[in-house]
């Protein structure tokens, strides 16, 4: 199923408390931005996935949560470390707060670890 407006719509609703919230339409779903970092992804067959790593990953484990697996075209399926955002944060934006930030976090992280760009002479 594609993208449609209501989705998108959506997003920007749930993650209001976020904004500035960006989004880019990427194989089929959204890919989520706040403060210039992906911390979420969108995909209108199965959700919200929101970005996890070593330090957060436990809490999704703990409601029964697992990574965003894919087909690859090789016909091995990969994950990624994000993990479906938890049904009740579609109602309860205090909730969804709290879970979005920590994604959020996770990905100012990565991109803090990250070793700059070098410039071209």
């Amino acid at each position: 199923m594609a993208i449609t407006q209501n989705d998108i719509d959506m997003v920007l609703e749930l993650f209001d408390p976020l904004a500035p919230i960006k989004y880019r339409k990427m194989m089929g779903g959204l890919t989520i931005y706040a403060a210039n970092v992906t911390f979420a992804i969108h995909d209108p067959d199965n959700g919200i996935y929101l970005k996890s790593d070593d330090q957060t990953h436990q809490f999704f484990e703990d409601e029964d949560l697992y990574k965003f697996e894919f087909e690859k075209k090789d016909g091995s399926v990969a994950t990624m470390n994000y993990y479906p955002m938890p049904e009740r944060c579609y109602d309860d934006p205090e909730e969804l707060e709290v879970w979005a930030r920590r994604s959020l976090d996770v990905a100012l992280r990565a991109k803090a670890k990250k070793k700059p760009k070098k410039k071209k002479p």
